[in-house]
């Protein structure tokens, strides 16, 4: 798409109703269809996107909706987790969007855009926690696998569900929306890990169906769930890299923050494809 088209594309989305909308393709995706249906739109959406079936765990029957399929599981080690235990790896597959360094005031630039980490996560002294880490931002298209994992070794202490609103994460919002991730609905996952200190992935939800579960609580964007923070001090939910944080229901882009005292040495390169548990830094705390 031409820089034209982008921007005319961008000056169209910004009109629509773009939560009720994706509430709408939610109720259509998650509906139950006739498996002669389900499997055509299936089919149709393969052949797209040159979506790879062979890893994909299959349930028996088939999927009962597109939004199934969407979220769909692999079969056991289609996903290999680097074994170094300090490599901070990808929680998803996709493109690296962006990396480096967060500024000593909190900035960090997204394709020539800058941001801070105050507006992603709308805490200033939680962001202030971060300032001079490190920040990886993993953009995931149609094609790829939507769960999210983590990216380290560590207890889940929180989440925080910031309420947005959801403009699409692809080239049409990145070079068109201003403080595109920070005006998207998220949810911000705190681990507290002992090889890299306090490490939070933001899950950034994009219109579509425009909706993030988790996989340790029933909290979803995009339905009407109160947003704010839940903790989970008193019981930390484990969590080892790799294992499942939460889930995309379409969309979108997961942003990793690490802490300046978890010193990286950066291994993976902006633009590149990768696959979750590929390693994107080695490092760590000390």
């Amino acid at each position: 798409m031409g820089r034209s088209a982008s921007r005319l594309a961008a000056q169209t989305v910004r009109v629509l109703p773009r939560k009720r909308l994706s509430r709408a393709l939610g109720r259509l995706t998650s509906a139950r269809a006739p498996h002669a249906v389900v499997d055509a739109a299936v089919r149709a959406f393969v052949r797209v996107y040159d979506v790879d079936l062979s890893e994909v765990d299959m349930p028996a029957g088939g999927f009962r909706s597109f939004d199934e399929f969407f979220t769909r599981r692999l079969v056991e080690g289609a996903r290999v987790v680097d074994p170094d235990p300090r490599a901070l790896v990808s929680p998803a597959d996709g493109r690296v969007e962006d990396l480096g360094r967060i500024s000593l005031g909190g900035e960090l630039v997204v394709k020539g855009k800058p941001y801070t980490v105050a507006d992603l996560l709308t805490d200033e002294s939680e962001a202030a926690r971060y300032e001079g880490g490190d920040y990886f931002i993993v953009y995931l298209s149609p094609r790829d696998y939507h769960r999210v994992h983590a990216p380290t070794c560590g207890d889940v202490q929180y989440v925080r569900y910031v309420p947005g609103t959801l403009f699409p994460v692809n080239r049409i919002g990145t070079d068109h929306i201003p403080q595109l991730f920070a005006r998207n609905e998220r949810l911000a996952i705190v681990q507290e890990s002992v090889v890299h200190g306090r490490v939070t992935t933001i899950m950034v939800g994009a219109i579509g169906v425009g909706r993030i579960g988790l996989s340790f609580d029933e909290v979803q964007t995009n339905r009407g769930d109160a947003p704010g923070v839940r903790s989970y001090a008193d019981a930390p939910i484990p969590r080892d890299r790799g294992e499942e944080l939460g889930v995309f229901h379409m969309g979108s882009t997961a942003i990793v923050l690490t802490p300046p005292e978890c010193e990286l040495r950066i291994v993976a390169s902006a633009g590149a494809s990768i696959r979750m548990g590929e390693c994107l830094a080695v490092g760590g705390v000390g």
